[in-house]
């Protein structure tokens, strides 16, 4: 897992960045991502990686 993936193109959001919110704020959804850091909210390309993160960091 490499920390400066950008996952996030459209608002150049890396892996790392990601992973920081969802740990730091107990994110749970893509649309908590999206309101905490903007990632998934432009273009939408992202989700289904955003969607990814969330599962390996909340152990699902």
């Amino acid at each position: 897992m490499d920390r400066d993936e950008i996952i996030c193109p459209c608002v150049s959001l890396s892996r790392g960045e990601i992973v920081d919110a969802i740990k730091s704020y107990g994110l749970k959804t893509v649309e908590e991502v999206g309101k905490a850091t903007t990632a998934g909210t432009i273009c939408g390309a992202c989700i289904p990686d955003i969607e990814e993160i969330l599962k390996e960091v909340n152990g699902e």
